[in-house]
């Protein structure tokens, strides 16, 4: 088994446009979610939402190409740019045809349909809409536009597998590199969801909260959640093969230690509310990493507001830890960034990995209301300095999808 590292990162969020900025707000708690500016909010029930602010996509892709591009890609492309970066990888002296790119989107370009739609109906004729409406809306495109603009020659693939999406592209990316089939990987998600479409689809099954106050709208793990607050933005992390990162004085953020997914196979929006299907998950992703559950500090929990998730999730990790899980911290980021949907397992893997490397767990804010059947140590309110050297990131989808991984503090081979 060869070791993976994790050698640079990016992000685009509702609390911060690239790592620094997002991890600082992370630290101080910010709360990323707000008045919906994306469309008139008139006479609608939702009314709150984590935007991504301040986002011009010129001034990082050029205005053609951004054009052609949907908002959610754009996301992409900003976010992998800054993790190239960070990560100081020269391509020149890189195998590119070793070098992959796992990136997920849980829907794809919803904007884009929406207008492209309107735009059809209203001239009457939809092969009149925009030729490049197909290659703007699909769900791997994003991975495309990245392995384009790096020149990145491995495997290129895009699991869909709703809010579980960029947990599964981490996993499978570490995997790639772990067997031997490359040395680099990208991995990640976007998300770009906040229109009235997207809005209204999640809206007509309840599954939003109709909370009017910002800070009472997502509030993982409190008695009165009703609901999670949809989020926009991408994240990125690059993997790197040990010895190749050594080699080359790479700074490293973290090692990636292992991966388990598995499938509730029950109910289309649902989870399984004994938790057992997520737990064996859990457990999956300790035993690829060889480790016991007495090894974990800190749960980056999936935690999205809704009254069955916050429930069944706690039952899946008591269910899975026993009585470790009375010492581990469980908090849910999702409270600041609300549910970035497809890219919520990415950009909570990076501020796992964050809080990994500077000895820091993020809280769970606007907590105010306990709730009996979500018991854990859920961090409320107040992050903490403490050094963590095991965390669990977890994503649980639509369609039954549970993945996780497994994120460890680098130690020196």
């Amino acid at each position: 088994m060869r070791r993976v590292v994790i050698t640079g990162l990016g992000a685009i969020t509702p609390i911060g446009n690239d790592i620094n900025s997002l991890w600082e707000s992370v630290k101080a708690g910010k709360c990323g979610i707000d008045k919906i500016t994306h469309y008139d909010i008139t006479d609608k029930k939702i009314s709150l939402a984590g935007e991504v602010k301040d986002f011009n996509p010129e001034d990082f892709i050029d205005k053609k190409e951004a054009r052609r591009m949907d908002r959610v890609t754009q996301f992409a492309l900003v976010a992998a740019k800054e993790a190239m970066a960070d990560s100081g990888i020269d391509l020149n002296k890189v195998d590119r045809t070793r070098f992959g790119v796992v990136f997920s989107s849980g829907i794809g370009g919803i904007d884009t349909i929406e207008k492209e739609t309107v735009k059809g109906h209203e001239k009457g004729n939809y092969e009149k809409i925009s030729p490049f409406f197909i290659p703007m809306i699909i769900a791997n495109m994003s991975a495309g536009q990245i392995a384009i603009a790096f020149g990145l020659h491995g495997m290129c693939t895009s699991p869909v597998t709703a809010c579980a999406s960029s947990t599964n592209a981490i996993g499978d990316a570490f995997r790639q590199i772990r067997d031997g089939y490359a040395e680099y990987m990208l991995c990640g998600g976007s998300e770009a969801s906040i229109t009235e479409l997207g809005i209204g689809g999640f809206a007509s099954m309840n599954a939003l909260s109709k909370s009017t106050e910002k800070e009472r709208a997502s509030i993982p793990f409190d008695k009165e959640r009703n609901g999670f607050v949809m989020g926009e933005g991408g994240g990125v992390i690059i993997l790197e093969e040990l010895s190749h990162a050594l080699d080359r004085g790479a700074k490293i953020y973290a090692e990636v230690v292992g991966y388990g997914s598995t499938c509730d196979a029950s109910h289309i929006t649902a989870p399984i509310e004994d938790g057992s299907v997520a737990a064996a998950c859990f457990k999956a992703a300790l035993d690829d990493a060889g480790l016991k559950t007495s090894d974990v500090d800190y749960i980056n929990a999936h935690g999205t507001s809704t009254p069955l998730n916050d429930k069944c999730e706690t039952k899946a990790i008591r269910l899975a830890f026993g009585s470790d899980a009375n010492k581990l911290m469980v908090s849910s980021t999702k409270a600041m960034t609300g549910h970035m949907l497809g890219a919520a397992g990415a950009v909570e893997g990076i501020i796992t990995v964050l809080g990994l490397k500077e000895g820091f767990v993020p809280a769970t804010i606007n907590y105010r209301e306990k709730d009996e059947e979500c018991d854990l140590d859920i961090v409320p309110n107040e992050g903490r300095n403490q050094n963590i050297k095991v965390a669990l990131s977890n994503s649980l989808g639509f369609g039954g999808h549970n993945a996780a991984v497994v994120f460890k503090k680098y130690e020196e081979a």
